[in-house]
């Protein structure tokens, strides 16, 4: 998964798929005759040709539950929209297994699409702390956690150095770093994922938890928005492209034109996913041996990035349940999670590969990353959160284009989003 779909995907938004059908409300591999066979794997975008090997490991070693690979579009919205309308499809459904941006599982869960799982089938307790809260709705684990992310503040370490200041941990820090060093150097301050799609709600989203505050409450029942660090957070934001430190141009980025304009050397500071440090700093990039990342900065000190990945789940209605389960703990076991990263490029949920010696001196931004993955927090949870999410990007939008005050911006959010969460 492009880490979130924004972001989540920041990175590469997987969706794993397993043919078939058995009757709803069994638990993954418990009571069917017909629990194992052959399994249809179905990936949006794997744009790094990584799963192939993994899944010829998987078809050596289990010959009677052979996987077969099928490609979904790359981009989240088109994948979430053609799971959820064969997902409506009930017994006809072809997806059995299901790799889910982290944010769909409290949808996919409520609208009956995808079973609880079993939690001592799997190794939760190695995974990174917060990834285990992305898989759970109203206290039930309906998928597993398979790859996270969270976000970084990428620098211009290069230019941090010349001007002998450390890079910003808190906003004060990044916007006078913004204003002042950045001109000074030929380039802008500051961008993240500006343009109103799925990347504005996440960074709106770290803005607001960074300082304190939060969207939703008890699973999409309750509207929490409405605070001073919601108005903080969202004022943050909206200041930047009033006062220019957030360039006009960044109100049109997505993850793609936020790195390629930080890796082209144009901008000091960027928002984004580890993806868009390991390609900046790649041979033949312009900025190659230039790129430092810490965590996302916050009104007094390092701030709340929020989680992307992706969780594996399995369909109401899969045929082979148990083949299933078995495919997801092979996936998340600790050899197949070190292949996820190094074949991959996509962080892993296990802990002890943050820390692996090896690992480090390959992925360098791997410790940071840890540090910000154990801070950061899920996206709002809601069983309608695409609805969510459309109305959270377009306020945010209108607040940073100058439509609105960070205040009526959070006075208009409380009343959009009670109006969803009443439906």
């Amino acid at each position: 998964m492009r880490w979130t779909r924004a972001a989540g995907r920041g990175l590469l938004v997987l969706v794993v798929v397993v043919a078939g059908h058995v009757g709803a409300g069994a638990r993954a591999g418990e009571g069917s005759a017909g629990g194992r066979g052959p399994l249809t794997f179905a990936t949006a975008g794997d744009l790094t040709g990584y799963l192939g090997p993994l899944l010829e490991g998987w078809n050596r070693a289990h010959p009677g539950e052979k996987v077969t690979l099928v490609e979904l579009p790359d981009s989240a919205d088109e994948t979430h929209a053609q799971m959820a309308t064969d997902l409506r499809g009930g017994r006809r459904s072809r997806f059995d297994v299901l790799n889910i941006d982290v944010n769909w599982t409290p949808e996919f869960a409520a609208a009956g699409w995808i079973r609880p799982l079993p939690r001592d089938r799997f190794p939760l307790k190695t995974f990174l702390r917060p990834v285990q809260d992305t898989a759970t709705y109203d206290g039930e684990l309906y998928a597993v956690p398979y790859v996270t992310n969270a976000g970084l503040l990428l620098y211009r370490k290069d230019v941090l150095a010349a001007e002998g200041v450390p890079p910003p941990r808190t906003w004060a820090e990044l916007e006078q770093d913004a204003k002042t060093i950045a001109p000074r150097h030929g380039l802008d301050g500051y961008a993240g994922q500006f343009l109103p799609y799925e990347g504005l709600t996440v960074n709106a989203a770290e803005a607001v938890y960074s300082a304190g505050g939060t969207i939703l409450g008890d699973e999409g029942a309750r509207v929490t928005v409405d605070s001073a660090a919601a108005r903080e957070g969202i004022g943050f934001l909206a200041r930047g492209v009033r006062e220019g430190w957030i360039p006009e141009q960044a109100l049109t980025y997505k993850e793609e034109e936020s790195k390629q304009a930080f890796q082209d050397g144009r901008l000091l500071f960027l928002r984004n996913w580890p993806y868009a440090y390991v390609v900046a700093s790649a041979a033949g990039s312009p900025v190659a041996g230039k790129v430092g990342a810490v965590p996302l900065p916050g009104p007094d000190g390092p701030g709340a990035g929020v989680l992307g990945g992706s969780n594996l789940a399995v369909s109401t209605h899969a045929r082979h349940p148990d083949s299933a389960a078995r495919l997801i703990a092979y996936l998340t076991s600790e050899p197949v999670q070190r292949q996820v990263l190094t074949r991959g490029a996509l962080p892993p949920v296990r802990a002890a590969l943050y820390e692996d010696p090896e690992l480090v001196r390959r992925f360098p931004y791997l410790p940071t990353l840890r540090e910000s993955v154990l801070a950061a927090r899920s996206r709002p949870k809601s069983p309608r959160y695409d609805q969510v999410s459309l109305v959270v990007q377009a306020v945010v939008h209108d607040a940073m284009t100058g439509h609105m005050t960070p205040a009526a911006a959070v006075r208009r959010l409380a009343r959009e989003l009670a109006a969803i969460s009443d439906r």
